[in-house]
């Protein structure tokens, strides 16, 4: 807690150009770790999007390449028209692929799902770059509810206030079909209150199964473990039922066994796909965090040491941009061709005018192919896609 405090004041000085305070040795270890990590994710993020533009760019010329060694007009037009009509099934399967989302996310809230509360009133215990990292941690568990098989019946509650700000300024977020309420989950399942079960690492019981007339509730706190043992002591507080993944019984800890929101959430998703924990617990956790095998032991070690990882695309608890932008857009390996779309047809179009520029009059019809082949008509599978993109998170 001390080193923390050090940190931060240290971090604030820092930010407003004044002389930052004399730090501890154990202050002064982790707040240049910090600033590795931050360091690390920096290039991790400039790479990544160097290697899409590289992506891109390698497409591009390709498909220069293809076009200039078409051995005549009509190859070409038929090139352009296969084209757009790949990206027309494409766009096409997208919306089929939305639509049996949202099918299914609505079965689940009409009773097919287990229901899973995230609770979100601890918004007052954490710091803003807290409240950003349970933002993305919530946006990943709504992705993976809508991609998964059997989705549960997500909640929101204490969806209020700061927590609630954060939130809508999420994409997409008013067609998530997902329940949102303000109201503290006691007062949203006054009538189940025997069915609540929090989902905490501090809990004495280990939950062996999931019952599908329980309501699961997991705790929405970023706090790198400043407020240990806060969630047990609210359900106690409340009278509810607590409980604790058994992680202990398939994997050795080397710490705590407290995971990020999205964690718990996919394990359970995962649980409900397999009936097998195991699977769950290593098909979620990282490998960085299991640690290695024992020798002649299937299990694993772990070191979970805060709360504050993510699953994946992140090592500090902040979701990757680009992850993000995947899981909410449905993005696959032709992210880049939009791009093309224009550069295409206008480096077809430019060939055709060079050629009719130079072509005799008897060779005009024949020259007409490719501009026969892109009519202006044929740009509806781009605002498809553009419109797609800027949507957010769908339904």
């Amino acid at each position: 807690m001390a080193d923390d405090a050090e940190v931060e004041q240290a971090a604030v000085a820092a930010g407003d150009g004044a002389q930052p305070p004399a730090l501890s040795k154990s202050a002064r270890k982790k707040l240049q770790k910090q600033e590795r990590q931050a360091e690390r994710k920096a290039a991790r993020k400039a790479a990544e999007k160097e290697r899409r533009r590289a992506d891109v760019d390698r497409r591009r010329r390709e498909w220069e390449e293809a076009l200039a060694a078409a051995p005549s007009d009509e190859a070409r037009a038929e090139m352009v028209a296969a084209r757009r009509e790949t990206r027309r099934e494409r766009v096409g399967r997208r919306a089929e692929e939305r639509g049996a989302r949202a099918e299914r996310l609505r079965r689940a809230a009409e009773g097919a799902g287990q229901k899973v509360v995230l609770d979100l009133e601890f918004a007052d215990l954490m710091r803003p770059n807290e409240i950003h990292s349970l933002t993305q941690q919530i946006m990943y568990c709504y992705a993976v509810n809508g991609r998964s098989a059997n989705p549960a019946h997500l909640w929101l509650t204490g969806c209020s206030g700061e927590m609630a700000t954060h939130l809508q300024r999420i994409p997409g977020y008013d067609k998530w079909i997902i329940e949102k309420a303000a109201k503290p989950y006691l007062e949203a399942f006054e009538d189940r209150k025997e069915n609540l079960v929090y989902l905490t690492a501090d809990a004495e019981t280990v939950l062996d199964d999931l019952d599908m007339s329980k309501i699961y509730i997991i705790g929405g706190l970023v706090d790198r473990n400043r407020w240990k043992g806060v969630t047990l002591k609210k359900a106690a507080e409340q009278g509810i039922q607590s409980a604790k993944l058994p992680i202990g019984n398939y994997l050795k800890m080397s710490s705590s066994q407290v995971l990020t929101v999205n964690q718990v959430f996919e394990i359970m998703l995962k649980f409900v796909e397999t009936r097998d924990w195991k699977t769950a617990f290593f098909h979620v956790i990282p490998q960085r965090k299991r640690g290695e095998a024992e020798a002649g032991d299937d299990e694993a070690k772990v070191s979970l040491e805060d709360n504050d990882d993510a699953a994946e695309g992140a090592g500090d608890g902040n979701l990757s941009e680009e992850y993000l932008e995947k899981l909410s857009h449905d993005e696959v390996d032709d992210d880049g061709d939009e791009e093309l779309e224009d550069e295409e047809t206008d480096m077809s179009n430019k060939r055709q005018c060079v050629r009719r520029q130079d072509a005799g009059p008897g060779d005009q019809d024949h020259s007409g192919a490719v501009a026969e082949a892109t009519p202006a008509g044929d740009a509806t599978p781009q605002a498809e896609q553009a419109k797609e993109s800027n949507d957010g998170v769908e339904d």
